[in-house]
């Protein structure tokens, strides 16, 4: 069998920042995919077989979860979906298992790609604030006192600590790193009610922005000035132990889910499908990342005798995973458990 080099399978973050630096002037389509949807099978194969025949295009396969960053600056919330990037822009979009439709679009653009081999532009994501907004779960003002006082010390940035996606955001990240704190972060572009709504509550206009015990401490230029006068350490608490966080976590919202990603864009199939249970029934809740926090991903599963995600509580008590729910919620349990919320 031929080996297929116009078929790339993305395996780190690295390749694929140089993937499109060295193909600017390529039509590019991605596939994003994930093991847990059956249908990403039989549509890698279409789009395998679609690499081989239109090899002026280039061809790039991206597990979905593997790549949280790369899927939420592209909005991609349920797989397959197929991406086409062209001049720097999202130029097509082709959602679900629609084979017909994918080798059109694909056909489309090798047509284009043959008929100019020069295109301008620089090859780009599309800002991740297009990623949808979670749409009015609690009210906004109680939601960000929540978030606020979710951990001693949160930050307010752009992207993840580990992708900081603006140059402020990486010096403060920076900034705590090299100083041992140990915090929390909140990327602002995953959520457009909660990047608008912080500026308005603690009246202040940019990002980053550091809370810690739910105060604001202010942005970069204020930490900088901190850090450099010495008080930043005095102002940083002695660390609660981990149960003690694990507590006041399960306990900060009548109903809160810990998931993989966000309500809006879940990271994995089983979070996915609690999101929607919940949403389904109209009910208010807030939700933490787990992927955020390693030593609350680890330490609540012996907290609460729960080996998997997502788990949902209420009122500090364990309800289940999504199995449980899932049958609480087909009895009418769910309803009777939950009245009170």
């Amino acid at each position: 069998m031929a080996t297929n080099d116009n078929l790339i399978e993305l395996s780190s973050q690295e390749e694929f920042d140089k993937l499109i630096s060295a193909n600017q002037n390529s039509i590019i389509l991605l596939d994003f995919w994930a093991s847990f949807a059956p249908a990403c099978a039989q549509m890698n194969d279409v789009f395998a077989e679609l690499s081989m025949k239109h090899r002026s295009l280039k061809f790039v396969k991206v597990e979905a979860e593997k790549f949280p960053d790369i899927s939420l600056s592209l909005d991609i919330a349920a797989v397959p979906v197929f991406i086409v990037l062209k001049n720097g822009k999202l130029a097509a979009r082709v959602d679900g298992a629609n084979a017909p439709k994918l080798t059109e679009t694909v056909e489309k653009y090798a047509k284009i790609a043959g008929a100019s081999s020069s295109f301008v532009g620089k090859i780009g994501l599309t800002d991740a604030s297009s990623a949808k907004t979670v749409s009015n779960k609690m009210d906004l003002n109680t939601r960000l006192k929540t978030l606020l006082n979710s951990s001693t010390v949160i930050v307010f940035i752009k992207g993840t600590p580990s992708h900081p996606r603006c140059g402020f955001s990486r010096q403060i990240v920076e900034i705590l790193n090299e100083n041992k704190v140990k915090f929390n972060s909140f990327n602002i572009l995953a959520d457009e009610d909660v990047r608008q709504g912080l500026k308005t509550y603690s009246n202040w206009p940019t990002y980053p922005q550091l809370y810690i015990n739910g105060e604001l401490v202010g942005g970069l230029d204020i930490v900088k000035e901190l850090v450099s006068s010495g008080e930043f350490h005095k102002m940083i608490p002695k660390e609660k132990n981990l149960n003690e966080r694990l507590k006041e976590l399960t306990t900060q919202s009548n109903l809160i889910i810990f998931i993989k990603g966000n309500p809006t864009a879940p990271r994995c199939g089983f979070s996915k499908q609690m999101v929607s249970i919940l949403d389904e029934k109209k009910l208010k809740y807030d939700y933490f990342d787990i992927l955020e926090d390693e030593e609350v991903r680890q330490g609540l599963k012996e907290f609460v005798n729960w080996p998997t995600y997502p788990m949902l509580f209420h009122k500090g008590e364990l309800l289940g995973g999504l199995d449980i729910v899932k049958e609480l919620n087909q009895s009418g349990e769910l309803d009777k458990m939950i009245e009170s919320n």
